[in-house]
């Protein structure tokens, strides 16, 4: 931990928020997704799958670590939605969408940059 001005400086918290966008719901992920977390991020995406939204996006904006634990959860939870429920993954910069390149699993998932780009294109679907 680094100390600045009297206050320790760590990593976010791991959080996940969920909130609906029109027929998305969109769960927005913060902190570090490695093996103590992706259980947790796992049990989000089967809570909110189990509602069968039209679109279910995970949004991994202000994720500052992504480990191969998290990375499991995504593609795991791309292979059990079941239609008529689309998935997709918003991960921008090197914290996320980098290791998700490096592996390949952007050739499974649905990958875009922002959450407005990955709404704009699964609405008119």
């Amino acid at each position: 931990m680094i100390e600045q001005s009297g206050e320790s400086v760590g990593p976010t918290p791991f959080q996940v928020g969920k909130h609906q966008v029109d027929e998305a719901v969109v769960l927005s992920v913060a902190g570090e997704v490695d093996m103590l977390s992706a259980p947790q991020l796992s049990e989000a995406i089967q809570t909110a799958t189990a509602a069968r939204p039209a679109t279910l996006i995970v949004d991994l904006s202000k994720v500052d670590f992504l480990a191969s634990a998290g990375m499991t959860v995504l593609v795991t939870a791309q292979a059990e939605v079941v239609a008529p429920t689309r998935f997709a993954v918003v991960a921008h910069g090197a914290a996320t969408s980098r290791p998700i390149k490096l592996m390949g699993i952007d050739t499974v998932l649905p990958l875009y940059s922002t959450l407005d780009d990955a709404l704009s294109d699964l609405a008119g679907r």
